[in-house]
């Protein structure tokens, strides 16, 4: 029994070694997979998201990355568009921009909503498919230079460039609004003009959607400049201010990003009109934004694209409900 104690103890005060050396060892692989991720997370669609998170999410920081040349230009060019002020019009106008395929169905009713305003409001159409026959003279020449736009691609983004491109010619133009072809008016004008002049936020759709088909179509190659953390999802329709008008237009290295990898149909099957204003916005401004949008869509459905309304879905409760709505928020 005496000669026995002292190996037992022997073999104990070996397990504690054994297991430092494979925490050690399992330390390594850590950083040694966050030091060198792998380029792509094809994978992790098979399991959940929270096991194939980047490591870099929960391992200690690293300490600062230096910047890229563009990020730093990048940086520079939009705290400085954010904080310079903003010339005073003599007549603050809304700009109305029509993103459409060709003509636009109901310009009668927007001329009766826009009728006795004139002055104080700007009418812009970019037909990407065919040129629009006009059956209203407020509409009639206001279409600006247009090319092909291709749902889900970047393009769509390049014709909202354009839009607010040709709106910041003039001076006038504080609020820039993204319309669409089957875009119905459900307040008055003196209500929606003053709704929008009397704030100074952007209302721009921006939310975190952990699925697949929010950061499930985030693409690794965007990092370092995009981390996943930032981002985010939203509805294509936005009003902005003249402040972030400018800012979009004179952003070149998010963009950049979203065009490269954010396609449909090629990995994630990433949109890029749903992702790069609320990820740009979210990173370089995000209490400058609403984060939800003026102009209402139903999703509820679960498909590609929101619900379409026939003729006979458009009742008197339906607008009341969604005019209620908007009233609420």
């Amino acid at each position: 029994m005496t000669v026995m104690m002292p190996q037992r103890h022997r073999a104990t005060a070996k397990k504690p070694m054994w297991i430092i050396v494979l925490l050690c060892m399992v330390c390594i692989v850590l950083i040694g997979a966050y030091v060198f991720p792998p380029r792509r997370f094809s994978n992790c669609y098979l399991s959940a998201s929270s096991v194939c998170a980047p490591f870099k999410d929960w391992l200690p920081s690293m300490g600062r990355r230096e910047r890229t040349d563009e990020e730093i230009i990048s940086s520079v060019v939009i705290r400085d568009i954010l904080s310079m002020p903003m010339p005073m019009p003599k007549n603050p106008k809304i700009a109305l921009m029509f993103l459409t395929p060709g003509s636009l169905p109901f310009e009668k009713l927007w001329e009766k909503f826009l009728q006795g305003h004139e002055g104080r409001y700007s009418i812009y159409v970019h037909a990407s498919r065919e040129k629009p026959v006009h059956t209203s003279s407020l509409f009639a020449g206001r279409d600006i230079h247009s090319d092909a736009v291709v749902w889900g691609l970047i393009s769509m983004v390049d014709a909202e460039k354009r839009l607010l491109a040709n709106a910041l010619e003039d001076v006038d133009n504080q609020v820039f609004i993204l319309l669409s072809d089957s875009c119905v008016p459900l307040h008055s004008f003196d209500y929606v003009y003053n709704y929008l002049m009397g704030t100074n936020v952007s209302f721009i759709d921006c939310f975190k959607d952990p699925g697949p088909h929010g950061s499930g179509r985030y693409s690794i190659e965007m990092y370092p400049e995009i981390d996943e953390r930032d981002f985010r999802k939203g509805a294509q329709w936005f009003a902005v201010t003249r402040r972030h008008a400018l800012m979009i237009l004179a952003d070149s290295l998010y963009y950049k990003k979203f065009k490269l990898y954010c396609k449909p149909a090629e990995g994630r099957n990433c949109i890029a009109d749903e992702h790069y204003l609320p990820t740009l916005f979210n990173m370089v401004d995000p209490g400058g934004i609403s984060n939800w949008s003026v102009t209402h869509v139903d999703w509820s459905e679960g498909k590609w694209h929101p619900r379409s309304y026939s003729a006979d879905d458009v009742t008197y409760d339906l607008l009341k409900n969604i005019t209620v709505c908007f009233m609420d928020t």
